[in-house]
């Protein structure tokens, strides 16, 4: 979206997590596309921080690792960025060509980004157009800060790949949702990523967003919490939250103690949730969003997906990326593809960028 060389060219899917950097390959199948490579490495605490790369040498080791233990030989890469560097807006503005746009974004841009223009990169869709109505059209205005995307590249090519596409994380959820669920037309869905650190929110309509949000919240929060409520370390309380008992000296886990302290944070953002999707019903009060579909690396943690059914009166069902994608038993573990698949839905949306879409 906001970085692109020729698109022609087989790339991979790479999703730089604040938690986790996931690498995802595709080739064409013959049915549509197939799983070639899956990796995920850990990052060290605090090597992302709200978005922010403060740790590059540690996030390009993790690539490299990825590369060399998945015998991946692809260089062009497609990732994604999302966060509060990030600006989504749905704008109305006359009915316009996309070369007359693309002379006037910058000052349209002005009005509705909280940002120096000259500090970020800019990108548009046309998602309707007023040339037969009534003299308007909405456009989808994406804006991110240049250094933002700087530090992208540069941990990008210091890893010794190409940036070919930037995208949004939140689309690229809706590129993998498209692909893997075929869905209808008519249908509203709510696609929520919960990463480690932020929840993206697409509500999507007619195969397009119709509203947008991130949310700082996410899986560290069920860390700190825990931390807090048993005084142990945020290695230890990481460790607890994926169900792991760790041997604390002369402290004993009461496992009531870690469901209320986890339960207290799927509350909250489930209450998030809600918020957000109640602000799309007013502003949409036509539209009722039928399904939400969770994905990302928190979207599993125990309890959320009801707690967020019973908030929003809406189904919950978790996304599985590989439904329409051959995965071959041979090559991949398919309990490991089940176990991780809802957590690499954005890394599955990005190698999807292959077609060039």
């Amino acid at each position: 979206m906001f970085f692109n060389i020729n698109k022609a060219k087989p790339v991979i899917g790479l999703d730089i997590g604040s938690h986790t950097v996931k690498v995802v390959e595709l080739k064409p199948g013959k049915k549509g596309h197939q799983l070639v490579n899956l990796g995920i490495a850990s990052l060290p605490p605090e090597a992302i921080v709200d978005g922010a790369l403060l740790n590059s040498s540690a996030i390009v080791d993790a690539i490299q690792s990825l590369l060399a233990n998945n015998n991946i030989k692809t260089k062009d890469v497609v990732t994604a960025v999302s966060g509060h560097s990030v600006i989504i807006k749905k704008i109305g503005l006359p009915t316009m060509t996309d070369e007359e746009l693309e002379e006037q974004i910058q000052w349209e841009a002005e009005q509705y980004i909280p940002f120096d223009v000259n500090d970020v990169n800019i990108d548009f869709k046309i998602l309707s157009n007023g040339f037969e109505s009534d003299g308007k059209m909405d456009v989808l205005l994406v804006a991110a800060k240049k250094e933002l995307i700087n530090d992208y590249v540069n941990v990008i090519t210091e890893a010794g790949l190409r940036p070919a596409v930037i995208d949004v994380e939140a689309f690229a959820v809706e590129t993998m949702f498209e692909t893997s669920y075929r869905p209808s037309a008519a249908e509203i869905v709510a696609l929520v990523n919960i990463g480690a650190s932020i929840v993206n929110i697409n509500v999507v309509k007619d195969g397009l967003p119709a509203f947008t949000r991130d949310i700082s919240l996410g899986g560290n929060q069920y860390t700190e919490e825990i931390q807090k409520t048993l005084n142990v370390s945020f290695q230890e309380a990481e460790a607890i939250k994926l169900g792991g008992t760790p041997a604390l000296a002369g402290k004993e886990i009461l496992p009531e103690e870690v469901d209320r302290a986890m339960r207290g944070v799927s509350e909250t953002l489930s209450s998030e949730i809600q918020r957000s999707l109640e602000f799309f019903g007013a502003t949409a009060p036509d539209d009722r969003v039928s399904r939400i579909l969770l994905c990302g690396g928190c979207s599993q943690m125990p309890g959320l997906p009801e707690i967020i059914e019973e908030k929003t009166r809406i189904p919950v069902e978790i996304s599985d990326p590989f439904k329409n994608i051959e995965c071959d038993s041979r090559l991949i573990d398919e309990d490991y593809l089940r176990e991780v698949g809802p957590s690499v839905g954005v890394g599955v949306g990005l190698a999807l960028r292959t077609a060039g879409a």
